[in-house]
């Protein structure tokens, strides 16, 4: 060990002065002695702990050098040179007196006696290698001093799926909130972490990040306008008149939209908001010179008129028509609109003679006789069981008009193509 380093070279000076004060003694020759003596010394730099001297010396080895400036070594001790040595003129001796120094790796704590000048000095000593993803603090350049504490922390790989984006990483982060704040991964409000964000992290581990999105969709669509049919006896039977051509509106749905790693799974409607209204289609119908009606009796034992036309049957019941009436004898797809009794100028009666608005729960469709008889009894898809049993000009071909007993049911139900079936 280094013993009184204060008094080291106070203490040379000191052995000067002595050899000087008994030179002086001398009688004969004393100059000449004097210079013999301090002729054979030795120039030798030596450099203590950082420190560097310049010393004229008689010593022969390393080692009586060091025992004249009173050095010790230790076996932790750093000696440029074995103590046994032959000193040379202008030799340069190098000694680091050892000092303790704490090694902590991945929280395991080790102390260590060294001479070594550096931290990276200090890992070369003790063969400690470093990872290309390790970290160590201090840094390696570091000078070393008395209970210097040198954290290493080692790296291990873990698995990372960040919104579907999978990979590798190197990490020395101790938990999950550890490892995606050094990624600098942010968490939005609706994002899931897989593990908990307070795990503690092993190697080769997965971390997944499911990324939650909830927007809002505003989807624009219009609004179909009603076909509202007026009765007119002004109007010649078979003609139609358009009063008001009608327009679409327009409404915005407003839509709450999940969405997972980008990929949409959820969709929930929340409001719907009327943009612009949509204005009626008005026609006006015919009903001038009309057929002679078939009167229709509520009257179970009714009997049918002689003088009714195949179209026109006086067994045309249009109210209450019961599920179990018929079998499907034929199906098809028809377009269909719907219409009132109640209209400015209608008689609200049909071709067959049924008097809507005393019967207002009648479930009556008008027809093209041609496709489908007066007197059939048919299921209309969405609307139930009803009678064919009223015409009109703009009814011709596959389509039909379905009776409704007010204006909000057949703006409601609007101009749509429905599935119909014919019942024997």
């Amino acid at each position: 060990m280094l013993k009184n380093m204060k008094k080291l070279f106070s203490e040379r000076m000191s052995k000067s002065k002595v050899i000087l004060s008994a030179a002086s003694l001398l009688v004969l020759g004393t100059g000449t002695a004097f210079g013999t003596y301090e002729g054979s010394k030795k120039d030798v730099s030596v450099d203590i702990n950082g420190k560097q001297e310049k010393i004229r010396t008689h010593a022969e080895t390393v080692g009586a050098l060091l025992k004249e400036l009173k050095i010790d070594p230790d076996k932790e001790d750093r000696l440029s040179a074995a103590e046994s040595t032959v000193l040379r003129n202008n030799m340069n001796i190098v000694f680091q007196d050892a000092v303790p120094v704490k090694v902590v790796t991945d929280g395991q704590e080790k102390t260590v006696m060294t001479a070594a000048r550096s931290v990276g000095d200090v890992l070369k000593e003790e063969n400690m290698a470093l990872g290309q993803h390790d970290k160590i603090s201090p840094s390696l350049a570091e000078p070393v001093k008395k209970d210097t504490e040198i954290s290493i922390s080692r790296a291990f790989a873990l698995n990372i799926n960040d919104g579907g984006k999978k990979g590798k990483a190197w990490t020395t982060s101790t938990t999950v909130a550890d490892f995606l704040k050094d990624r600098n991964i942010k968490l939005n409000r609706y994002d899931k972490v897989e593990p908990e964000l307070d795990h503690a992290l092993r190697p080769n581990e997965t971390v997944s990040v499911l990324r939650v999105e909830k927007v809002t969709d505003v989807v624009e669509e219009p609004i179909d306008f009603a076909v509202v049919k007026k009765h007119d006896g002004d109007l010649e039977k078979g003609r139609e008149k358009v009063l008001e051509p009608g327009e679409k509106g327009k409404q915005a749905k407003h839509f709450l939209v999940v969405r997972k790693n980008g990929k949409e799974v959820g969709r929930r409607l929340i409001s719907v908001k009327t943009l612009e209204d949509s204005a009626d289609r008005i026609v006006a119908v015919g009903t001038k010179q009309q057929p002679k009606a078939v009167p229709v009796s509520t009257n179970a034992g009714s009997k049918p008129s002689k003088k009714s036309s195949a179209k026109s049957s006086a067994k045309v019941k249009p109210v209450n028509v019961s599920r179990g009436s018929g079998s499907v004898s034929k199906e098809m797809y028809v377009t269909s609109t719907a219409y009132t009794a109640s209209c400015s100028g209608c008689s609200g009666k049909t071709v067959t003679g049924v008097n809507l608005k005393a019967n207002p729960n009648a479930k009556v469709i008008a027809v093209d006789p041609d496709v489908i008889p007066l007197g059939t009894k048919v299921y209309v898809e969405g609307y139930g069981y009803a009678v064919a049993a009223d015409t009109g000009s703009a009814i011709n071909g596959h389509k039909i008009d379905v009776f409704f007993p007010d204006s909000a049911s057949a703006y409601k139900w609007g101009n749509k193509k429905v599935k119909i079936k014919i019942l024997n």
